[in-house]
């Protein structure tokens, strides 16, 4: 099979080490958080293979149209994806080997339950250091053809929202600090948590000028900004929802909690979609 990329060994190793440094950066603190060691030997494997599914769809996606190599063919993005997916399952093993929670006393579905649940989300944060913490993309133009404007259409933008809502959230669906502010929480206290969220994504898109916001942001007219707010907030419910779903916190409960912890993660994971549309694609498409 012909690539389309091919790198040095010096170049490999300075993608590996950005993708190292950047899956802990964002996956650090959801290693140390002993619900999701938990959840990875009481839940369903067929939840954690939907899991792994779900991640890898992801992936692609990212590395589509924000990835380091996005003029390579699906093929190529499928294959980086695997190997990014690799990289999250063994950090997440030697974390959590080096932490003492897994160990060769324990039952081989534990072990590997704990390592799935932890390994996605360090394969995410793979994926975006490996793009947006190194050095130039060696001419690369996406996928979408030579103008370089691909990236910049509705559903890639809306993708990329995606995961990084999924970045946000994924540190905080497991705990049980979400269940008891949904909880606790009156019907007040969840509608202006919802409305904070909407003016925090208008925030981040349109009034404090984060790096990108020219180059990522349609603001053609008010409904086109407005359109984009809420967009990016139904990217976040939804993003969150998964995380909540895949972690457990939906099992047995009521639908006013299962609304008022989307409620609840849709703060953090709305800070994440509508910063990640403007930091992990730092920059400009095409160049």
């Amino acid at each position: 099979m012909n690539f389309s990329h091919s790198r040095s060994i010096p170049q490999s190793a300075r993608e590996y080490g950005r993708g190292i440094a950047g899956g802990l950066m964002f996956s650090l603190p959801l290693l140390y958080t002993m619900e999701v060691w938990w959840t990875g030997f009481v839940l369903h494997p067929g939840r954690i293979l939907l899991y792994i599914l779900a991640t890898f769809i992801l992936l692609i996606l990212y590395n589509r149209f924000a990835g380091l190599r996005r003029d390579a063919s699906i093929v190529e993005v499928a294959i980086d994806s695997v190997e990014e997916m690799g990289i999250g399952v063994v950090i997440a093993a030697a974390i959590l080997w080096i932490t003492g929670r897994i160990d060769s006393g324990m039952d081989l579905s534990e072990i590997s339950g704990k390592i799935t649940m932890e390994a996605m989300t360090v394969a995410i944060g793979v994926s975006v250091g490996t793009a947006q913490l190194g050095a130039d993309d060696d001419g690369d133009e996406g996928l979408s053809g030579d103008d370089g404007r691909g990236s910049e259409g509705y559903l890639p933008q809306a993708a990329i929202a995606l995961c990084g809502a999924v970045l946000f959230a994924a540190n905080v669906a497991p705990t049980e600090e979400i269940q008891v502010i949904a909880m606790e929480s009156r019907p007040g206290n969840l509608l202006l948590l919802a409305l904070c969220s909407l003016a925090l994504g208008g925030l981040v898109l349109h009034f404090a000028e984060i790096q990108g916001h020219h180059l990522h942001v349609a603001r053609d007219s008010f409904l086109a900004s407005a359109r984009g707010v809420i967009t990016t907030y139904a990217v976040a419910l939804t993003a969150g929802a998964a995380c909540l779903f895949f972690f457990g916190q939906f099992d047995g409960q009521p639908l006013r909690m299962i609304l008022a912890q989307t409620i609840v993660i849709g703060v953090p994971a709305v800070l994440g979609a509508s910063a990640g549309r403007l930091l992990l694609q730092v920059r400009p498409p095409g160049a």
